[in-house]
């Protein structure tokens, strides 16, 4: 037979009571020091983040305070634009420093073309003028459709073909992408005109890989033929100068890109009618 464990007595129950309270408590302390040490450093990580996001902010509004003057590209022209006269060379000009409170208030709808927009003289070549912005799927297209014949004429001497790079879409971009990209093209025109063309038609041609970072900016200027850019870019040598020619387009009346003039007329369908317009311009001059 089994012995029968003994009762405990009332004293012994009230022991062990207070025992599994005092645990009971102990565990609940244990607990809520735990949860008051995940809150504390719940409410330190949410403040550092918020410092972080602050931080990231300013950093970028202060690198969106471009000021309102600054330096010209060498062959860079006072109407901000960049003159190609052949697929290796650029035309002369020397713009100097560009002012934005030079510039008049903005005309909706002005009467005439926009300065330094005019017909060709007789002897001289055919004027093309193009308003562009390298992250606009239009220019683009502009630019795959009627590249090799643009550069065609440019080389035979037909036409002179002038960039003016806006920053018009710089409002979809995290990364103020058209701003950049016209910057590095001014870059070019600095330093190494000889590559402008092969430079800019790499950058329209990347249009579907989606935007560039300075450092591959650089890397397709070097690509391209040009020297190394990437200190221009680092320091925004000509972001001023983007803003300038931005301001300047819109000055004027341009409200969308492409825009482009032969000899003073504006084609109504830049991608479509580009070429038969131009080549009756050039016709005429035979």
């Amino acid at each position: 037979m089994t012995p029968s464990t003994p009762r405990p007595t009332k004293a012994q129950r009230k022991v062990e009571a207070r025992e599994q309270a005092r645990q009971v408590m102990e565990e609940r302390k244990r607990r809520e020091q735990r949860a008051s040490f995940l809150i504390k450093w719940g409410v330190v990580a949410a403040v550092i983040a918020i410092l972080v996001i602050i931080g990231l902010i300013i950093a970028g509004n202060i690198r969106g305070q471009i000021p309102d003057a600054g330096p010209a590209p060498a062959h860079g022209n006072e109407n901000g634009g960049i003159t190609l006269t052949s697929s290796t060379e650029l035309a002369a000009a020397d713009a100097g420093e560009v002012d934005i409170a030079s510039l008049p208030e903005e005309d909706p709808s002005p009467a005439d073309p926009p300065p330094g927009i005019q017909a060709s003289a007789a002897d001289e070549p055919v004027q093309v003028v193009a308003y562009v912005d390298v992250n606009c799927v239009h220019c683009a297209n502009f630019e795959q459709t009627h590249g090799e014949q643009i550069k065609t004429w440019l080389d035979e001497g037909a036409i002179t073909f002038e960039y003016r790079n806006l920053a018009f879409l710089d409002g979809n971009s995290q990364t103020r992408y058209s701003s950049r990209s016209a910057s590095a093209l001014a870059c070019v025109a600095d330093s190494s005109p000889e590559s402008y063309w092969d430079f800019s038609a790499a950058l329209f041609g990347n249009f579907q890989n989606g935007e560039l970072s300075d450092e591959e900016l650089a890397d397709k200027a070097e690509q391209a033929g040009a020297g190394d850019i990437s200190g221009c870019l680092e320091g925004g040598t000509f972001r001023p100068w983007v803003k300038y020619s931005t301001d300047a387009a819109a000055a004027y009346g341009i409200n969308g890109t492409p825009t482009v003039f032969v000899d003073g007329e504006q084609v109504t369908d830049a991608v479509s009618d580009f070429v038969t317009f131009t080549q009756e311009k050039i016709d005429a001059k035979n």
